[in-house]
């Protein structure tokens, strides 16, 4: 099993961290779902020092009962829904180099874990990927509905926008760990639209370029209604199958 090593990491890889996180907490400060800024700080995130898993973990278990663990980058649906659906999500060990501090051809580090992983704090967010991860082991044989899923995931664990206070606020990894991103979500110019499941199963996501549009939701607790509503539709259609 792969583990993180954190003492490898080197004074350049921790200067990486900061940078990157410095600039981007001052570009989400006003504009990150609320929770997110609360698990960040509750896990002890800071400029100086990239994250250790261990200490993660140690914070995180008692909050919501969840654990990361480390992968080399993507790893096969079924592990990464099995361990899932066993409340545990899989982070990459390695952080980009200094002349890729503004793109990257997949995500690393910095993405999986300041994007993803405070929000994990958030019981209604862990709900959402535990009964996701549910559906998805029980059709893990079948590639349309294991689309579905990633087509769901994608629009919200990764470019989520939801309504907070009536303000317009970011709770996607995708977004949350990206400085390009959070400015053209909420610079005018993206296409924000209400939330409906059946329209994000209809739109195949984007991993070259911003979103061509955004799917906002009125609460965070209309995250438990999506999986009510797309279970639903998966059942249909396994029935007419």
């Amino acid at each position: 099993m792969l583990v993180q090593q954190h003492e490898q990491y080197s004074d350049t890889d921790h200067r990486v961290w900061s940078v990157l996180y410095t600039r981007q907490l001052q570009k989400i400060e006003e504009v990150a779902y609320e929770h997110f800024k609360k698990g960040a700080a509750g896990l002890g995130f800071n400029d100086n020092t990239i994250p250790d898993f261990t200490i993660i973990n140690e914070k995180l278990l008692p909050l919501t009962g969840w654990q990361i663990y480390a992968v080399p980058g993507l790893i096969p649906n079924n592990i990464f829904f099995t361990l899932m659906k066993e409340k545990q999500f899989g982070a990459t060990t390695w952080i980009r180099k200094p002349e890729e501090l503004d793109y990257l051809e997949e995500p690393d580090m910095f993405h999986d874990v300041f994007g993803h992983i405070p929000l994990l704090t958030d019981p209604l967010i862990c709900n959402y990927l535990y009964r996701l991860a549910a559906i998805a082991v029980k059709y893990i044989d079948n590639a349309e509905v294991i689309e579905s899923i990633a087509r769901l995931y994608w629009y919200t664990i990764e470019f989520g926008l939801v309504k907070e206070n009536r303000e317009l606020k970011i709770y996607g990894a995708g977004i949350l760990s990206s400085t390009g991103e959070t400015a053209y979500c909420l610079s005018g110019k993206a296409i924000l639209v209400p939330f409906r499941v059946q329209e994000i199963l209809d739109t195949p996501y984007i991993k070259d370029t911003y979103q061509s549009k955004y799917f906002v939701l009125e609460s965070m607790e209309q995250l438990d209604d999506a999986v009510n509503i797309f279970e639903w539709l998966m059942e249909i259609n396994h029935n007419k199958n």
